[in-house]
């Protein structure tokens, strides 16, 4: 495919662990590429892959789907209205039964959890700045030699450059029986909560709910944004950097997890 003369762009959709091989391939045959998140599942190799692709002048675009969502969206509206935030806490925990022969079950193809839902760290990189210090926990239920395993649980704390501390929770597998997707920001000047798509602003005795556009058609808007960029120069919503930047931060959430020690990184 990627010898094709008559491909100008190749989308890779394929396991996490085959995303950079399959980019460096598009990249150097002088394709433009977009490519689902995780770039890459070690930091250096998303580097390189960002100054091959610089070298060459081909787009790299990682889909950040998060960004354009209703709940984001609003979230960005709203942002302004919270004050400096304090606290922030994101929790997404999926029930599936039975995963047994999923590749998303799977270390070695899926890579360390919170580098393959890269999506929850970048959505708080995109609204709080700078990391300076992580902290992680994981577990893995009926491990087995080859990486599979039956569910998997990851908890991080991010302190950001801000003052603010935020905490990740990601779980899905057979052991959990309730789903739940919770964002929650506390600032100064008042309180943003969503669960699921509803969201609430909160100031004291004053609630008021906060509408979002559904979820369905990201990808067609993440496509069109591509093209639109190619063929008439219009910006893209989300730049590779940022991507590279929260996967350096949830590979330092993983160095936490293997060595038990808080990781400093430079804001």
């Amino acid at each position: 495919m990627v010898g094709d003369p008559q491909l100008d762009l190749v989308i890779v959709a394929n396991v996490n662990r085959a995303h950079a091989e399959i980019v460096r391939a598009v990249l150097e045959a002088g394709k433009h590429v977009i490519v689902e998140y995780p770039l890459a599942l070690d930091p250096a190799a998303a580097r390189s892959l960002l100054e091959l692709a610089r070298r060459h002048q081909r787009l790299l675009h990682i889909e950040h789907i998060e960004l354009l969502g209703g709940m984001h969206q609003s979230v960005r509206q709203a942002l302004p209205r919270l004050g400096a935030v304090n606290y922030a806490r994101y929790v997404t925990l999926t029930p599936q039964r039975p995963v047994a022969g999923r590749w998303t079950y799977d270390q070695k193809l899926f890579g360390f959890p919170l580098v393959a839902a890269l999506s929850r760290v970048h959505r708080l990189t995109d609204l709080l700045g700078a990391v300076v210090a992580v902290s992680g926990q994981a577990r893995y239920w009926d491990l087995s030699a080859s990486g599979a395993y039956h569910a998997c649980l990851c908890a991080a704390q991010l302190r950001f450059a801000s003052g603010a501390i935020a905490e990740i929770t990601y779980g899905k597998g057979e052991v959990f029986w309730q789903a739940a997707r919770t964002f929650e920001l506390h600032g100064e000047a008042g309180t943003l909560i969503f669960e699921g798509e509803s969201g609430r602003f909160i100031r004291g005795e004053q609630v008021e709910a906060l509408t979002t556009s559904r979820r369905r058609g990201l990808f067609a808007q993440d496509t069109d944004a591509v093209l639109s960029h190619l063929t008439s120069g219009q910006p893209l919503y989300v730049e590779p950097t940022a991507s590279l930047y929260a996967l350096e931060v949830a590979d330092a959430v993983r160095q936490s997890v293997a060595t038990g020690q808080m990781i400093a990184l430079s804001a």
